[in-house]
């Protein structure tokens, strides 16, 4: 079995259609707000996927093109890309916005496993 292949079993394209039932479920989920022509957000793809094989047993990882999904960004007011999104039960709980360091990331994605939000 190749990494890549489990790689994109882990991350979810989420569109308006499938936004709201994924983000529903009883896991956490991080979405990574993005378009192909942002440098800095296919920068951050390979973090994003280290961190969904990683994780991908307690949290949905899910990418939102912001070109295509115009309505899901404009839901959450998200003006700049790359943005890092986590939701619990639906609900926005903490953002990043930018390329940011794996282990920023990862700080965030653990606080919200343990149980807090990961504003420091």
């Amino acid at each position: 079995m190749s990494v890549e292949a489990g790689h994109q079993q882990t991350i979810v394209k989420l569109t308006e259609e499938n936004f709201d039932r994924v983000g529903s479920g009883a896991k956490l989920m991080l979405v990574d707000f993005w378009a192909t022509w942002c440098g800095p957000c296919v920068a951050m793809e390979p973090v994003v996927e280290r961190l969904a094989s990683k994780y991908s047993d307690r949290v949905v990882f899910g990418k939102v093109n912001v070109d295509e999904e115009i309505n899901i960004s404009s839901r959450y007011q998200v003006f700049s890309i790359p943005t890092f999104m986590l939701f619990k039960n639906g609900q926005p709980l903490e953002a990043t916005i930018g390329a940011v360091p794996e282990a920023s990331l990862e700080k965030m994605i653990r606080n919200a496993i343990d149980g807090g939000s990961a504003i420091s």
